[in-house]
């Protein structure tokens, strides 16, 4: 082989990877931008270490689907080589549609998931690459005859999980999110064709399961996160605001294209031919540069939400089980109008509120399988976990600024 690098990454140590067309496609610009695209949006509001990105986190998920793959063939599962390199590409393009600030601002330009976008920024690859990555797209999307390699790129047990559980530990230090991801890769297995963990690996996957649950509360949707992600989406909503109604605001060209598109008017076949390539030029020093140029617009609204997130005067969150009744939501109301005497409208504008909820495991959806002892394959909730919880817990969220 030609080419053949070594990253030296924080997590595991020195990793390389398979093939040539795997180094070819982390020197395309549209994996190179992943540098530029944080892995965890403002979390380092917070935790200040989390300022790893997309590029990082793709890396290591595609580190560890090498492992897997030979961990599977040590056991005998069948995976030619074509089939390692399509899966290795799989995973490394699973993020690559993601926008500035990862998650944070999901749906704020194209309101189309970023795994949707993923395989439309594949399917431009595939063209470049001469049909090369078409076994990858078939596995990724879940149409290739052989489930399991689907199941290592997505679902409730893949790699993509295992990658970002214990990497956004490693850099927010939250220990809590350390799991034994090396233990659980050497417990795969298949059987008939679809991914199962062996028994005796139960105990990995219930820690995995109460790591996630505690990465999701205490650093993914901390309240202070919460409150920083929600400024920055207020902030992209009040610059399309003004753009539509004609009001110069500062700034990129790409990200200026994007704001002043109403998407709900464009099929989604026009996107791709019009759009992607301007998708693809936007990353987090866009956002950033555009919350810089307008800390002195003249839109108050804008100005001061700028100014409040660039120098982390975040807005305070009230944050509860129960939806905000509109007694609570009227009095901060009020208070913002006292403290800042600006109009009802303005102060409406700076009430931020919504809800976010999280679903541990689900156990309506396609389940881990465990592979008992006896050779029988059960799902995972017939198994008498005291950890395993399929409840989906939602918090209901208000935020609003407290000084002038």
């Amino acid at each position: 082989m030609a080419k053949k690098k070594i990253f030296n990454d924080p997590v595991y140590g020195f990793i390389s990877f398979p093939t040539e067309l795997i180094y070819d496609l982390i020197d395309h610009k549209y994996f190179q931008r992943l540098r530029r695209i944080t892995q965890l949006g403002l979390t380092h509001y917070v935790y200040p270490g989390a300022l790893h990105t997309r590029f990082h986190h793709a890396l290591g998920a595609l580190h560890l689907m090498t492992e897997a793959v030979h961990s599977l063939r040590d056991k005998g599962v069948e995976i030619s080589d074509l089939e390692y390199e399509a899966v290795c590409i799989a995973i490394l393009l699973h993020d690559i549609g993601h926008g500035p600030y990862s998650h944070a601002l999901e749906h704020s330009f194209i309101d189309i998931h970023h795994e949707e976008l993923s395989i439309l920024f594949m399917k431009k690859l595939n063209d470049e690459f001469d049909g090369r990555l078409d076994l990858a797209i078939s596995i990724f999307s879940g149409s290739y005859k052989k489930t399991f390699l689907h199941e290592l790129v997505s679902s409730q047990l893949d790699m993509d999980r295992l990658d970002y559980l214990i990497r956004d530990s490693y850099f927010t230090g939250v220990a809590e999110g350390v799991i034994g991801y090396d233990r659980i890769i050497k417990m795969l297995n298949v059987v008939d064709g679809q991914l199962v963990v062996e028994e005796k690996g139960i105990y990995s996957i219930e820690k995995f399961l109460v790591s996630r649950r505690v990465m999701y509360w205490q650093v993914y949707l901390h309240k202070t996160v919460l409150s920083a992600e929600q400024m920055l989406i207020a902030i992209l909503k009040r610059a399309k605001f003004l753009i539509s109604e004609n009001v110069k605001i500062s700034a990129s060209k790409p990200l200026q294209e994007l704001l002043k598109t109403d998407f709900s008017l464009i099929s989604k076949e026009l996107i791709i031919t019009d759009y992607l390539e301007v998708f693809a030029m936007l990353d987090d020093i866009d956002i950033l540069s555009l919350i810089k140029r307008n800390c002195e617009h003249p839109d108050f609204i804008l100005s001061y939400m700028c100014q409040s997130l660039l120098e982390r005067r975040l807005f305070k969150i009230y944050l509860q089980l129960e939806d905000i009744n509109n007694t609570i939501l009227q009095s901060k109301l009020h208070a913002i109008k006292e403290s800042f005497g600006v109009s009802h409208e303005i102060a409406e504008n700076l009430i931020l509120q919504g809800f976010e909820s999280n679903l541990t495991y689900n156990s309506k959806k396609e389940e881990i399988k465990i592979l008992r002892k006896d050779g029988i394959v059960k799902p995972l909730s017939e198994f008498d976990t005291e950890f395993l919880k399929s409840v989906s817990v939602k918090k209901h969220f208000l935020c609003y600024p407290t000084d002038n």
